[in-house]
């Protein structure tokens, strides 16, 4: 589903997301609509849920090593601790609103808009506990009734990610809801209750997988819950909406704008450049120049990260993020969860599993969906499937291989983050940044200045950047 939402509604969200800036305002806010209409509130949560999955994946690209910054030792890029207030305020604002649809829907028997508003309200919640660790969540939309809501525990709140989903699907399946869901306030789905149930169960196996360290780790589970995920590319979940000629409408498009207008952005680490250009792995991708520029010399490089530019930023020394680019190219849509990601789940629990060729077929597909979602020439995508380092065969196949293909295919995606700490950063000449304030690669963020500042007594302590969250032990 594409679709393009009107600059007037994009008004309105504007206006709402300002009203809801803090997750501490109260529900019963009297400066807000006291009965707003659910299809509108369901335009800001799922609107809102995409452009969250684009910050969380922007900021956390640097650590992943997708991205890096054009300026010699930036903070994002060494390891040093980095106020996140920014992000943090937009999370809890989408989730503040989540939550009034859903205590709306409960009261008016909307059960669709429930079962959206638990989902997304589940990966809210699971995107910020495997970035920060502890969150506020069981206190945090009491409003005036509690204005220093305690942390709750990760583990705790990894599980109730989880029942959310569960519940999402339940409320999705109810019969005879007092409202559908209207196909033009939903910017995810188009208002497709099959596609919800899909996302639902394609997140649940995502959730865990992300346990794939602790003894909770089931691949049983998770390879009977993909089977009520994803059957193929036009199952994404993908936001879509973006404001008709606004060159700044597609987040990622603005980014890669920015640089093309000399405000540095959108530069391409050396560890994602070299595992596409042949350097690392001895194929060339041919994802790559869908993706990134060509430099003056005819190739593609990336900068390490911590170095800054190698250049001066005007003359196309290094690769940077394509403004034509599948995912940087005008009204790009933000992958939320995308079917080659379920065929390398699959191929994860099936390798963990000892089932090799269940693993192996899931490999290749994942590859193969993914290269023809962003448009890879049929014959350049079977030449990279063929080639001896790619194509290796199901006695061949290994977690390395499987991790490194979805590091490819997850570009830009937050979940990135989470595989490469699940994965111990093992992929091949995967290099910290130059000058690290580390001596390890990083594992979580710092909580934010203004989290610190409205909250502090609860803000848990933390012993440096390099703290593993409970999953990854």
């Amino acid at each position: 589903m594409k679709k393009i939402i009107n600059i007037a509604v994009l008004a309105v969200l504007a206006l709402s997301f300002s009203a809801c800036e803090k997750y501490l305002d109260k529900l019963e806010n009297p400066n807000l609509v006291t009965d707003p209409p659910l299809n509108g509130l369901l335009t800001k949560a799922t609107y809102g849920s995409g452009m969250d999955v684009y910050r969380m994946g922007y900021n956390v690209s640097y650590l992943v090593q997708y991205q890096t910054s054009s300026s010699s030792g930036s903070d994002i890029d060494i390891y040093n601790p980095v106020n996140f207030s920014s992000m943090w305020t937009n999370f809890y604002g989408v989730m503040m609103n989540i939550a009034q649809m859903n205590k709306l829907a409960e009261e008016k028997g909307a059960t669709l808009h429930l079962g959206v508003g638990k989902i997304l309200m589940a990966y809210h919640l699971n995107m910020l506990i495997t970035a920060f660790g502890d969150v506020p969540f069981s206190e945090a939309f009491k409003g005036q009734e509690l204005l220093t809501p305690a942390f709750d525990n990760q583990s705790t709140l990894h599980a109730a990610s989880l029942q959310l989903l569960d519940e999402g699907i339940t409320a999705l399946n109810k019969a005879d809801p007092s409202l559908d869901l209207d196909e033009n306030s939903d910017v995810i789905h188009g208002g497709d209750v099959d596609a919800w149930i899909k996302t639902a169960n394609a997140l649940k196996a995502r959730f865990m997988n992300q346990l794939s360290k602790t003894s909770s780790y089931n691949a049983d589970n998770i390879l009977s819950t993909l089977d009520d995920a994803y059957a193929g590319n036009a199952d994404d979940a993908a936001l879509t909406a973006f404001t008709d000629g606004d060159p700044y409408g597609s987040p990622w498009y603005s980014v890669a704008y920015d640089n093309t207008q000399l405000n540095l952005d959108g530069w391409l680490s050396t560890n994602i450049i070299n595992a596409m250009n042949g350097t690392t792995y001895g194929v060339f991708d041919p994802r790559l120049p869908l993706i990134a520029t060509i430099t003056r010399f005819g190739d593609y490089r990336g900068t390490r990260n911590g170095a800054g530019r190698i250049g001066s930023g005007t003359n196309k020394e290094e690769s940077y993020l394509w403004v034509q680019g599948f995912y940087s190219k005008p009204n790009a849509p933000v992958q939320l969860v995308t079917y080659s990601e379920m065929k390398f789940i699959e191929a994860e629990a099936a390798f963990r599993k000892g089932n090799k060729e269940t693993a192996y077929n899931a490999y290749i597909a994942g590859i193969t969906a993914n290269m023809d979602k962003i448009g890879v020439a049929t014959a350049d995508r079977n030449d990279y499937l063929a080639n001896p380092v790619v194509g290796v065969g199901k006695d061949n196949i290994t977690l390395a291989l499987i991790f490194k293909e979805k590091y490819v295919a997850m570009i830009l995606n937050p979940e990135a983050w989470v595989d490469a700490r699940r994965f111990d950063y093992q992929y091949k000449d995967f290099q910290l940044p130059l000058n690290a304030a580390l001596s390890t690669f990083i594992r979580r963020l710092a909580y934010p200045d203004v989290e610190a500042g409205r909250n502090g007594p609860n803000v848990p302590s933390i012993s440096g950047l390099d703290e593993k969250l409970w999953w990854d032990q």
